[in-house]
């Protein structure tokens, strides 16, 4: 075989079995990331939530302002924003608790819940016909659709006629099949987010980071910010942070509150 006929063969068996590149020519394998891991009962997370009636459509709770301004459920007396929960602790309607597991954070599902584990069923015990004179003499003009209190009882008026009123002591979502939108938006991890959390939930509409926290062995001293010393209720807000801390964390024997006043510059 002459040279030429040798470099032509060596040149046909190069193209169809190409040569194996180094380390170095390798591409770089990219490295998946870690798959969210569900939210899961204990958890601490931050939850967007928007509820309504399936039957009508009504919004009746939602998380965000705009929304609940749109639907007419608007109240200045509350802090809107994405709502602190514990999963399965029941501090959320219960059928949207338990449903809660298994979510992951960044996703929005939307959850049905049915009447028994939303707002119970209609109960026709619970509708009564009360003198329209009684209610007056209590000092409730009654109108119709109006939630009225009566004996500390809340009732919807569902009829005025003859001198009587209907009221209906069933809660006004009784018997309604519940659609929930929810997004989990963050999962707390470490003990001092936490606790900071748990003060978010009593002292609403302040910024949890104006508060200091301190995590000892068998101690959690929170310092106060001036702004809310003379908050309403802060005594019973202050307890509430001190009971939960420690069911959460049974670590902790005690939980002690510092108040300090600065000097204005």
């Amino acid at each position: 075989m002459g040279e030429k006929e040798g470099l032509e063969g060596f040149a046909e068996k190069s193209e169809e079995e190409p040569q194996e590149k180094s380390a170095a020519e390798e591409p770089e394998e990219v490295e998946e990331e870690a798959e969210e891991e569900a939210t899961a009962k204990g958890d601490f997370i931050l939850v967007e939530m928007t509820g309504r009636a399936e039957e009508t459509g009504e919004v009746f709770e939602a998380t965000d302002e705009e929304t609940a301004r749109s639907a007419g459920i608007y109240s200045e007396d509350r802090v809107y924003g994405p709502k602190m929960v514990v999963v399965g602790e029941g501090w959320i309607l219960k059928g949207l608790d338990d449903r809660l597991e298994g979510l992951k954070v960044g996703e929005t599902a939307e959850v049905e819940i049915p009447p028994d584990e939303a707002f119970g069923e209609r109960n026709p015990d619970n509708v009564r016909m009360v003198p329209y004179r009684v209610l007056r003499s209590k000092g409730i003009n009654p109108a119709i659709g109006a939630q009225v209190e009566v004996e500390g009882r809340s009732a919807t008026v569902r009829s005025i006629g003859a001198g009587r009123v209907q009221l209906d002591y069933n809660h006004p979502l009784a018997g309604r099949r519940i659609i929930y939108e929810v997004k989990v938006t963050k999962r707390y991890e470490e003990d001092e987010e936490k606790v900071r959390a748990l003060i978010g939930r009593r002292f609403l509409g302040v910024d949890t980071d104006s508060f200091g926290v301190k995590l000892l062995k068998r101690k959690v001293k929170i310092e106060v910010p001036d702004e809310v010393f003379f908050a309403e209720n802060i005594q019973i807000a202050k307890r509430g942070v001190a009971l939960d801390i420690q069911r959460f964390f049974p670590d902790f024997e005690a939980v002690e509150y510092v108040e300090v006043i600065k000097r204005k510059t």
